[in-house]
């Protein structure tokens, strides 16, 4: 299963993990004014417990902070450490409520955005090992071992909050060369990772996913995922050219103009176009994937339409083919959802 995180630099997530950046810069002799430098942010604005920065705030923090201390091996895994359930939220109590660590993954990895991760989350199981992965391709170069080092360090940590205990690892891998001291990820990690892999995993034995979780309870579940929904909504609401281009495709999704008509009703080039959704991180491809994950989302919860109704109001002439789209969108069939949905109100 794969999942996409977010490459759009201006979407919102919560500032708690700006105040991790910021104390483990503090912790290496550099002050609030100099991690905040160039960000935007102001200090007085992290006061507010329900305060968001932009991804692109977040990643001039880390920028500064890295640039600082980047030196110090295994900093990024120090730094996930840090990061345990509670600062997650809602995000974290879906994880928590699921049946078993399989049904946890399932559920909530959908709403990876809400997390820190910035990038291509994929989850598989082959021969008795379970590999989640981090893409990180799509994260800035100069953040990208760092980024990945924490995102480990995190699961590490919500492996053992999720689970009451912790999670055995098989095998730990980063794309990025191995520093010379290798001692602080052994300390975490309890194995030695391998560097230089084909890819940025944790990988544990697969027995672990069906075990019951201490906290796992549907009706909370339920809960937790619906408000998740809302809140992955709320921050994903586009603005500048991203937000005209979905402006122009909410008005006829069972007809969703090309990128041509678009441009030309923005008075772009195609070309142009294209760049200035790549400058604000997102692509026409995702934007009319966004728009018709939205209207299809309303419909199957607030109307009786039959999915192959759903199908062709969000521009599907083939309700297959409108299964398949729902189901990479969403982790579970339009059915899936509408019964979920309805069982949850």
């Amino acid at each position: 299963m794969i999942y996409f995180a977010t490459m759009d630099l201006d979407l919102t997530v919560s500032a708690s993990s700006l105040q991790l950046l910021i104390e483990l810069g503090d912790q290496h002799g550099l002050d609030v004014g100099r991690c905040l430098d160039g960000s935007g942010v102001a200090e007085a604005a992290l006061q507010d417990p329900h305060a968001e920065v932009t991804v692109r705030q977040e990643y001039a923090v880390m920028r500064n902070v890295v640039r600082h201390c980047g030196s110090e091996p295994g900093l990024g895994v120090l730094a996930g450490t840090e990061y345990h359930i509670g600062l997650h939220g809602t995000f974290g109590l879906l994880l928590v409520t699921g049946q078993t660590l399989r049904a946890s993954l399932d559920i909530a990895l959908p709403y990876a955005d809400l997390g820190w991760s910035f990038s291509t989350i994929c989850f598989s199981e082959v021969a008795g090992t379970a590999s989640v992965s981090l893409d990180g391709s799509d994260i800035p170069a100069d953040l990208r071992p760092f980024l990945v080092e924490r995102w480990t360090g995190a699961m590490k940590v919500l492996h053992r909050e999720i689970l009451g205990a912790d999670l055995p690892l098989a095998a730990v891998h980063y794309r990025h060369q191995a520093p010379a001291d290798t001692t602080p990820y052994v300390a975490v990690f309890g194995i030695e990772p391998t560097f230089g892999a084909e890819d940025n995993s944790v990988r544990f034995d697969s027995a672990h996913l069906d075990m019951p979780l201490p906290q796992g309870n549907e009706w909370a579940r339920r809960g937790y995922e619906a408000i998740c929904l809302e809140l992955l909504a709320k921050r994903r609401a586009r603005t500048g050219v991203a937000g005209s281009v979905r402006d122009l495709l909410i008005r006829s999704p069972h007809e969703i103009p090309d990128a041509a008509a678009v441009a030309a009703e923005l008075n772009l080039s195609p070309r142009t176009l294209f760049r200035r959704l790549e400058d604000e991180g997102t692509s026409f491809r995702t934007l009319v994937d966004e728009v018709r994950d939205t209207l299809a989302q309303e419909l199957l919860t607030g109307t009786g339409m039959t999915v192959a109704h759903v199908a062709h109001r969000v521009g599907y002439s083939d309700p297959a083919s409108f299964v398949r789209a729902f189901k990479r969108w969403k982790g579970q069939t339009p059915q899936e959802f509408r019964t979920l949905a309805r069982s949850t109100r």
